[in-house]
Formats: C-alpha cells, sequence, structure tokens
C-alpha cells in the first residue's frame, strides 16, 4: 500500500524514535542520579512516549502490509555534563525528529499517499508540542542555573499543577 521509498523511510524513523527514547532514559538518569527527581519523571515519561511513537510507525508499515526492517539503534550518549547539556541534547534531538518527520511527509506528498499524509499529520502537530516543551525548559534551566536546579523542580511542580 505503500511505496517502497516511504517503506524504508518509515522504518529509519522507527529506529530514530527507539533510539530516542533510549536517549530520554540516559538523560532520566542523569536527572535521578542528581537527585531531581521531578526532571526524571519528566524524562522517563518522555522516553515512554518515544517508544510509543516507534511503535506507531511499526504498526503502520504492519497496517500498509510493507516489511518491517528496524535498523539498528545506537548507543545513547551515557553521561552529561550538565542539566543544561543534557536538556540541550533533548532540544536538539526534537529538533532533529521534526525535520526528519517532514522528510518523511514529502515523500508521502510527492508519493500522492494520503494516507501516509494523514497519519504524519499526528506527528507534525506532536513535535511542535515536543520542541516547544523542550525549549522552555532549556530557557527554564539556563535562568536558574546549575546551583538552582531545585528551581527548576519547582517550576515543575507549577506547571503541573496548573495544566
Amino acid at each position: 500500500m505503500i511505496s517502497a521509498t516511504l517503506a524504508k523511510a518509515l522504518n529509519e524513523q522507527v529506529g530514530h524514535e527507539f533510539g530516542a527514547s533510549m536517549q530520554y532514559v540516559s538523560i532520566a538518569a542523569h536527572f535521578q542520579r542528581t537527585q531531581l527527581t521531578l526532571l526524571a519523571k519528566l524524562f522517563f515519561a518522555q522516553a515512554e512516549e518515544e517508544r510509543e511513537h516507534a511503535m506507531k510507525f511499526v504498526k503502520y508499515l504492519l497496517d500498509t502490509k510493507a516489511e518491517l526492517r528496524i535498523p539498528a539503534i545506537p548507543a545513547a550518549t551515557p553521561t552529561f555534563p550538565s542539566a543544561e547539556a543534557a536538556v540541550a541534547a533533548a532540544l536538539a534531538w526534537e529538533q532533529e525528529v521534526t525535520r526528519q518527520i517532514t522528510g518523511l511527509m514529502e515523500i508521502a506528498v510527492k508519493d500522492n499517499d494520503y494516507l501516509a499524509q494523514s497519519f504524519l499529520q499526528w506527528f507534525i502537530d506532536e513535535q511542535l508540542e515536543e520542541v516547544v516543551k523542550m525549549d522552555r525548559l532549556l530557557s527554564v534551566i539556563r535562568q536558574s542555573g546549575e546551583k538552582n536546579l531545585l528551581m527548576v523542580e519547582a517550576y515543575l511542580v507549577h506547571i503541573e499543577k496548573a495544566g
């Protein structure tokens, strides 16, 4: 039901999403080690969300009778020198995923594959939310500074109550 080009690109995205999940586990572990439990919780949840995204791509590939070929997943960065570096890595990842999803949409448009376009639109909308979330968090961490990360935890409590 989908072109070989799109199937190949979607399989690559499965690998990217699983890789992101593992990277977010590593970021969560960074915060857990430093006793910043709300930041750890946020990134463990993000890891699970990325795994769910990978599984959406898997299901779509299977539903469209495309071949599933999950690529090798590179190892996650194991440590970060600072909270800022960890969250900057998360923001950079979300910006990269946005480019990847846009590229998938370009293939679907070129193929006149309206089912794929509909499927991918959800991810495009999701990416705006993800980039904004990581950009805001990075801004709060930069404003607080490494010595005041408990203020970031307080910010997360405030955001959770407001939401």
